[in-house]
């Protein structure tokens, strides 16, 4: 009798055990963290990062040869979601960064179509590249093109997208951000937003149906598609009171009205992208066109004296349009030869003082993805010529390590 008593309570204790792994798991996987699943995966947690230390050597024109070894990126990342709930938050930071901070925001998911995010985050009227992580990335860094005429692509507002189709996929996005980057509200009482906000949107078409899972999240085909893949991308913003080169921050510039009070004037970007994938090649096409306006009677000192000559805004905004063209393929076993060209114009060439200056860049890389994207080294070589016959040399070689 004791002998059965005691295997009863032993069954039951194991089945008690069973059903509490059930409910509640842990697991870890490289790229990917630690990823812990509660109430039957009704609460999920990650928690993860990659780090990418780099080594790099340039020259500028016929200057002594220059050389760094530092780590390029460091970001730990904490995400979850409620399932039930239908919410998702995500806070990542970059220690290599002075200001840590990337992403923190929460969204909200009513429908599978529908998403709607508030916090700081990758704001999706950049072009394309400037979607992707930066453990994403086809070459060591992103084309000079997005290093000029972006910052870091994270904003702090309320991002609303949606998703329809299947056959053809049709996805629009909306963003009401506040115009000036990150932590827009400064590090104290005495850092004050400037300006106005910043509204745009973005549509993307998918016309020969939806990449594999995922595969939409890189430049490189690493999954082969089976079919030639193409997405269509559009976006447009209007920064209303830019004081920042790029509209990514607040505070760099002041310009004011007649009455010695500041007025910022107006930024704009028209982007345009075309990503195409098919059995690990892959092409990339990307067009940047800057603007600025609201710039009648501005004056450049706050006593109204000096006005803003007719094209000294360009010492101010980074202003003019940029072409990116980016070739790749990945073969199965993981070796990716990579090809970029880029090229940028400024909006008033005669102005030599203008923060955009003209310049030509040519760029090859080569990766070799050991683990997915969780694991690959990367090395690149590029030559950028500028205007007055100005040139770089520039090689890179990078390490990325996902956890």
């Amino acid at each position: 009798m004791k002998s059965i008593v005691s295997y009863l309570l032993t069954l039951i204790s194991v089945c008690a055990f069973a059903q509490e792994e059930a409910k509640n798991s842990a697991s870890y996987q490289s790229g990917e963290g630690f990823t812990f699943k509660l109430n039957n995966g009704d609460y999920q947690f990650r928690i993860g990062g990659f780090i990418q230390p780099n080594i790099v050597l340039s020259q500028q024109n016929d200057s002594d040869l220059e050389s760094r070894f530092n780590v390029a990126r460091s970001f730990f990342m904490i995400g979850g979601k409620a399932v039930k709930q239908k919410l998702s938050f995500l806070v990542q930071t970059d220690f290599r960064a002075s200001n840590p901070l990337m992403d923190a925001w929460i969204s909200y998911h009513p429908f599978q179509w529908l998403t709607i995010s508030g916090g700081q985050k990758q704001n999706f009227v950049n072009t394309r590249e400037m979607l992707y992580r930066e453990d994403r990335l086809q070459f060591t860094d992103r084309s000079l093109n997005n290093q000029t005429f972006n910052r870091t692509g994270r904003e702090f507002g309320l991002f609303v997208e949606t998703q329809f189709g299947k056959k053809v996929g049709i996805a629009p996005k909306i963003s009401i951000t506040s115009g000036d980057g990150r932590n827009s509200f400064g590090s104290d009482s005495r850092d004050v937003d400037y300006g106005g906000l910043k509204f745009g949107g973005r549509l993307d078409v998918f016309p020969l149906g939806h990449f594999s899972e995922g595969n939409d999240l890189y430049t490189a085909d690493l999954m082969h598609e089976e079919s030639v893949k193409i997405l269509v991308g559009s976006a447009a913003s209007r920064n209303f009171g830019a004081s920042q080169a790029v509209g990514e921050g607040h505070g760099d510039f002041f310009l004011y009205n007649t009455d010695g009070q500041i007025q910022l004037p107006n930024y704009s970007k028209i982007v345009a992208d075309l990503l195409m994938k098919y059995k690990g090649f892959s092409m990339l096409l990307e067009y940047t066109n800057t603007s600025g306006s609201g710039l009648d009677l501005l004056f450049t000192d706050e006593s109204a004296s000096t006005i803003l000559a007719p094209t000294q805004i360009s010492q101010y905004l980074i202003l003019g349009n940029g072409i990116t063209g980016q070739l790749g393929y990945v073969t199965k076993s993981g070796f990716s030869f990579d090809l970029r060209y880029d090229q940028a114009n400024p909006e008033f060439l005669q102005n030599n003082n203008s923060l955009l200056g003209a310049f030509k860049s040519y760029t090859f890389g080569f990766s070799k993805y050991f683990n997915a994207n969780n694991l690959k080294l990367q090395t690149a070589f590029s030559r950028v010529n500028f205007a007055q016959n100005r040139s770089s040399l520039n090689w890179s070689l990078l390490v990325q390590i996902g956890f």
